[in-house]
């Protein structure tokens, strides 16, 4: 590869990923060297992802980002996890929360003491034991000034781009404004040298990052890095948006709800809400779809429903030559577990580890292929066992996923779930194990066995313990605001 020294950092595309980009190249290694994005304001963005995961709030800390300025400018609200309605069976729901499950010992995690604690007789639900989903069952939710909630956020992403803009157009990103018509490329190396666009001006760059969504201008168009199709086991392929007006308070969880060909998303901002339905072009067409997602909306529309194709799937080379792709032109999983923005800020965060100061290697393109690509697979597989453990009884669709081959990866671990409650997170995950548990057991997979430690402690011991962690947990959650209030008291400070 080219080993000139990269100093120009030219940014194809805006929206959200190639804002996040630009705010934490810029914020990081702004003195070493230069960035330049290029938008159009006659390209749409996508903008429908609207919920985040709590890596949101460590990127965000890594930037020095002010948590209210951006409550107050994205008009986000705070989010403990997601309700999953529907899903195993219907009449079903769960919570999958950020929070940790009880406490667990170095033999075994929690759920193993919980399992005994059921089997006893008097064990009560696992969600009694976390702090985060029980103050999202309720409703509720707080900042402590000891202690600690581990939270997201809800966010409008056009709003959230515009934040982040005007976070780095100071720091000293420059922006250009202007269609990209045509992509220069070096005649032996076939490295990208220039971006030229309508208006005649050449942009010319030493690494350039790719944000121009599902058609990759830079990453497939011209270099044809190669997509690797996962819709076997990821069927959905089509989604449809809207906004509607709030009609009551906002709800610190994102809801999730199955139906016939997918599931639908609420999501609670401060100022509206936003709304989708995730669908099977197979099982449900668009005119079914629209009148589907007309008859769960609450509120007024704000603007009329919009259809966004895509394909799960990842870019066979995230980075190739000195191209690197960002968001959807890197890849694409559904956002059921509101992965989308963590995926751009894991990657930005991944290149200003490996930033090629002294030229574009092999070695460090691959090191960074690697990690991207074990990241995505590990959620590709959380999401899939959402559709593959189901048992509702509508067929079609989820008879489909229920009866599908599912990669080995996953494979493994339902298998070591349902002989021995085993859960585990490698050091490439994403999800802890208090997330696969929760899933796993929302699902409907029933451990046969469990871990024994729970029985070499003292009789009655165990029960008193988990009876104290259950009803500190009921106490705190009862003496929180409601979501809504705190939010505007906290916004408003």
């Amino acid at each position: 590869m080219d080993q000139a020294p990269v100093r120009r950092v030219v940014i194809a595309g805006g929206g959200t990923a190639g804002w996040i980009a630009a705010a934490a190249l810029i914020k990081l290694l702004g003195p070493l060297i230069e960035v330049t994005l290029v938008e159009s304001d006659e390209i749409p963005t996508i903008g429908v992802g609207e919920s985040t995961i709590p890596t949101a709030r460590t990127f965000h800390q890594l930037l020095g980002i002010d948590e209210r300025e951006f409550l107050r400018d994205t008009r986000s609200t705070f989010k403990l996890g997601i309700l999953f309605q529907d899903w195993a069976r219907e009449g079903d729901r769960y919570i999958h929360s950020f929070g940790q499950i009880g406490k667990s010992t170095w033999m075994g995690d929690f759920h193993h003491f919980w399992m005994q604690a059921r089997e006893e007789g008097w064990g009560g639900e696992l969600g009694d034991y976390c702090f985060e989903l029980q103050a999202a069952k309720a409703g509720v939710f707080a900042i402590p000034e000891q202690g600690h909630i581990n939270y997201a956020y809800h966010l409008d992403a056009g709003l959230y781009a515009r934040f982040l803009h005007g976070f780095a157009e100071p720091l000293g990103v420059t922006r250009i404004e202007g269609r990209i018509e045509g992509v220069e490329q070096h005649p032996e190396t076939g490295f990208v040298t220039a971006l030229t666009l309508a208006s005649g001006a050449r942009i010319e760059g030493d690494l350039f990052l790719d944000c121009t969504g599902f058609r990759g201008l830079l990453i497939e168009q011209t270099l044809q890095a190669g997509y690797e199709d996962w819709g076997h086991w990821l069927p959905t392929d089509s989604a449809m948006a809207v906004q509607t007006e709030s009609v009551g308070p906002a709800v610190p969880y994102t809801r999730a709800v199955a139906h016939q060909a997918g599931w639908n998303w609420r999501i609670p901002l401060q100022h509206r809400v936003g709304n989708g339905l995730v669908y099977a072009k197979d099982f449900l067409d668009d005119d079914g779809a629209r009148a589907l997602l007309d008859s769960r909306i609450e509120g007024e529309k704000l603007i009329e429903p919009r259809i966004i194709r895509f394909k799960a799937g990842r870019r066979r080379k995230i980075w190739d030559k000195n191209v690197i792709a960002l968001g959807l032109a890197s890849g694409f999983v559904e956002p059921l577990e509101s992965t989308s923005i963590h995926l751009i800020m894991i990657a930005v965060t991944r290149l200003v580890q490996l930033f090629p100061f002294g030229g574009v290697g092999e070695g460090v393109a691959a090191r960074f292929n690697e990690l991207s690509r074990a990241e995505i697979e590990k959620i590709r597989d959380f999401i899939v066992l959402h559709y593959h453990l189901n048992q509702r009884a509508d067929g079609g669709f989820w008879d489909q996923c229920r009866t599908m081959a599912i990669p080995d990866s996953l494979a493994e671990r339902i298998e070591a779930f349902r002989d021995g409650a085993i859960a585990w997170q490698a050091s490439d995950d994403l999800f802890r194990v208090d997330s696969w548990v929760q899933v796993m057991l929302g699902q409907r997979l029933e451990p046969r066995s469990y871990h024994h430690m729970g029985r070499m402690i003292v009789e009655g011991e165990l029960q008193t313990a988990l009876g104290k962690l259950k009803s500190d947990i009921a106490r705190t959650v009862a003496q929180m605001p409601a979501h809504q209030a705190f939010l505007e008291r906290y916004v408003a400070g």
